[in-house]
Order: structure tokens, then C-alpha cells, then sequence
């Protein structure tokens, strides 16, 4: 079973003592692999997509090595974003605080429409995309537990929970165009300690 399910599982049976245990050993096994090492550490770039490709004839096979894939799955569970009945669901208990930032500052990022667009960034916060979205995650401990829907027609919608509907999750999954970001408000209490 991998790990994020373990942790997660921990959780929904409401044992928070375990998850951070837990928590605490997933972050030791990750400091002593990948991209934590250094080039001369791993004995290569750790991070580098570079496996079946011959120095002599170049790419033989396009994309990412298995172990670059699977950071990638990995930090979408650090993140916490689960999809469970067809609706996207948001828990970032694995996420420590040293992943925000701590002073405002701007997003660049390629809309759904391929457009260069810039973000806003509050302090305290961290962004991400998904189906080239944005994504931000708050510390705001006055309205933490709220996730916010800006659509691209000007409107928005607060969901009092860190989950969107089916139809919400249908436009992301879509890449329709109609969510322009997302933005949820968490404390720090969400956050693995």
C-alpha cells in the first residue's frame, strides 16, 4: 500500500498521534533520496531524465524516469489533493510549513487558454497548478477550513469545506476554462507539525 494512503487512512480513522509519526518518517526517508541528494552525492543530475538515452544516438525514449514520475504522484500527495467519487478533495496534512513562503510575490503560469498570465501572491502562502490551474493554499487562521472558486466570468463561490462539487471538479478535470483559480485558507494546525 503506498505510503499516502497509510497516512491518510490514519486521519479518516481519526488517529492524529500516528499520522504524525507517520508524517515525521515519510520526511526521513525522502531526505535520503532524490532530489535532496546532490549531483556528486547521487552520482548523476537525481532529478535529470536521462535514463535510455545513449550518449552516442540521443533520445531513445522520450519522458521521465521512473524515479522523476514518481516525485511528481509523490508531491501531489504531499499536497494533499485527492479525487474520491469524481470530486477533487483537498488535505494538506502532510505539507509542512517551511513550504510557504513568507513574503508576498508573483505566480507566472500558462492558463488553460495558453495564455501568460501573473498571481498575486499573499504571504504565507504556496501555489501550485493543476489541468494549468491555479491552486493556492493560505495560512489564514481567521477563515481557515474555506476554499474559494474565481471563475473566469468575474463571479466566485465559497465552499465551507476544502472539497469541490462533481460539476466544479468536471470543469478543472475539463480544462474548460471556466475556473481561474482556486484558493484555499488553512491553519497552520492542518499542517504536519
Amino acid at each position: 500500500m503506498p505510503f499516502r494512503k497509510i497516512f491518510f487512512s490514519a486521519l479518516e480513522q481519526d488517529n492524529p498521534h500516528a499520522a504524525s509519526q507517520l508524517g515525521a518518517l515519510y520526511y526521513q526517508v525522502r531526505s535520503g533520496i532524490g532530489f535532496n541528494k546532490t549531483p556528486r552525492e547521487y552520482g548523476a543530475f537525481p532529478c535529470d531524465p536521462y535514463s535510455h538515452t545513449p550518449k552516442q544516438a540521443g533520445a531513445q525514449q522520450p519522458g521521465m524516469t521512473g524515479q522523476v514520475k514518481e516525485e511528481v504522484l509523490t508531491r501531489f500527495g504531499e499536497l494533499g489533493v485527492r479525487v474520491t467519487n469524481g470530486r477533487v478533495k483537498f488535505n494538506p496534512s502532510l505539507l509542512r510549513l517551511c513550504e510557504f513562503y513568507d513574503m508576498a510575490s508573483t505566480f507566472n503560469y500558462v492558463d488553460v487558454k495558453d495564455q501568460r498570465q501573473k498571481m498575486e501572491l499573499p504571504a504565507n502562502s504556496l501555489v501550485f497548478t493543476w489541468c494549468q490551474v491555479p491552486i493556492l493554499y493560505h495560512i489564514d487562521e481567521k477563515e481557515s477550513g474555506t476554499l474559494e472558486i474565481s471563475f473566469d466570468d468575474g463571479s466566485s463561490t465559497i465552499n465551507q469545506e476544502l472539497i469541490l462539487s462533481v460539476n466544479q471538479s468536471q470543469h478543472l478535470f475539463e480544462r474548460a476554462g471556466k475556473i481561474k483559480h482556486i484558493c484555499l485558507k488553512i491553519s497552520c494546525q492542518q499542517l504536519l507539525n
